[in-house]
C-alpha cells in the first residue's frame, strides 16, 4: 500500500540516476472543489552500495525526510544486498533527525542521542518505551544507562558493520515518542527551545 504524499508539499528530493517515465509515478485525484492535484504513489528506496552485478529496483535515488522515515518499516538485516551506507549518504539523512548525532567509532558510523532522565526508574522506562519500538521494527538499539540517570542510545546496523536505512527510520521512531515526562526538567525545557 502506497503513501501519498501531496507534490506541492512534498518534502522529497530525487537526485536522476536514470529515465523513467513521469506517469508512472504520480496519480491524479480530485479534490473537493473539482481542480485535480497530482500526487507521488510510490516511493522509492535508497540504494546504497548494491552490488555491481545488481541493478538498482528504480530509475531514482531518494532522501528521505524524518517525516517519511516515521512512515516506512525496517526490513530485515539478513538480505544479500544490504550494505553499510557511505559517511556521504548518512550526512544527508541525519539532518532529517532532531537531536541525534552521526559518530565515526572504530571506522563504523553509528547514530547516537543522549539524554537525561529524571530517575534510574524513569530511565528503565525509557528503556522499555524504545524497547517496544524496537521490536515493533525488528531492529535493536544498543541502549545504555550510566550514572543513575544518564542515558546514551546507539543504533547502526551489527550485521553491516554500519549504518543502513534501517537506523534512521528506527531513530525517526524513537524520536516521535512522548518522552517528556521521563527526562529531566532541564533537558525537557532546553528541547522544546529547539523545536
Amino acid at each position: 500500500m502506497s503513501t501519498l504524499f501531496p507534490c506541492s508539499q512534498s518534502p522529497l528530493r530525487l537526485i536522476f540516476k536514470a529515465k523513467v517515465p513521469f506517469p508512472s509515478l504520480f496519480h491524479t485525484i480530485s479534490r473537493s472543489h473539482g481542480r485535480p492535484m497530482s500526487r507521488i504513489t510510490g516511493i522509492c528506496w535508497e540504494h546504497v552500495g548494491l552490488p555491481s552485478t545488481r541493478k538498482p529496483l528504480s530509475g531514482f535515488r531518494m532522501l528521505c525526510t524524518g517525516e517519511d522515515l516515521t512512515t516506512k518499516k525496517c526490513v530485515p538485516c539478513n538480505s544479500n544486498d544490504l550494505r553499510p551506507m557511505t559517511e556521504d549518504a548518512a550526512k544527508r539523512l541525519i539532518r532529517e533527525l532532531v537531536d541525534w548525532n552521526l559518530v565515526n567509532e572504530d571506522s563504523k558510523l553509528k547514530l547516537r542521542r543522549s539524554l537525561k532522565v529524571k530517575s534510574f526508574l524513569k530511565g528503565m522506562d525509557l528503556f522499555q518505551l524504545i524497547a517496544e519500538v524496537a521490536e515493533a521494527e525488528g531492529h535493536h538499539p544498543d541502549l545504555h544507562l550510566v550514572g543513575w540517570n544518564n542515558v546514551t542510545i546507539e543504533i547502526w546496523t551489527h550485521a553491516v558493520g554500519g549504518l543502513t536505512e534501517n537506523d534512521f527510520i528506527l531513530a525517526s521512531k524513537i524520536s516521535k515518542l512522548d518522552v517528556h515526562h521521563l527526562l529531566s526538567r532541564k533537558v525537557s525545557i532546553s528541547s522544546q527551545h529547539d523545536c
